[in-house]
């Protein structure tokens, strides 16, 4: 998850470039996002530099990161709930705390299962030196 303040042409970029940069990622045919007006532009800066393929295409459909939304609902729910947030600074923090636990809830921490309520407090309390 890539946190900005703003949602615009730079950000789109910076995540172009993260994304692109990895070893594991060939050149892209297509590049799928959501129809926010920075990627648009974004893709087209990044074809001109030459850092996408200029065979690539931008595929930008709505629901088309629907699963990667979903796996976020938890914890917009939880920050609608809290008034929103305030500065970047605590949002960054407050997100990042809502998907690790989420993260446990759901069984994506190796040693600690899906239902295994007390592996799961086990863990949390071995995070944070907590004492029973």
């Amino acid at each position: 998850m890539q946190k900005t303040p703003k949602r615009n042409q730079k950000a789109a970029e910076k995540f172009f470039r993260k994304v692109l940069k990895n070893d594991h990622v060939v050149k892209p045919r297509v590049i799928g996002v959501d129809k926010n007006a920075a990627y648009p532009p974004a893709f087209e800066t990044m074809k001109k530099e030459r850092r996408i393929c200029k065979k690539s295409k931008l595929r930008p459909i709505k629901y088309l990161n629907n699963i990667i939304e979903q796996d976020h609902r938890f914890s917009k729910k939880r920050i609608k709930y809290s008034q929103g947030l305030q500065t970047f600074e605590t949002a960054q923090a407050t997100i990042e705390g809502y998907e690790s636990m989420h993260m446990i809830r759901k069984g994506q921490i190796d040693g600690v299962g899906r239902k295994d309520t007390i592996a799961q407090k086990n863990f949390i309390e071995r995070i944070f030196g907590l004492a029973a």
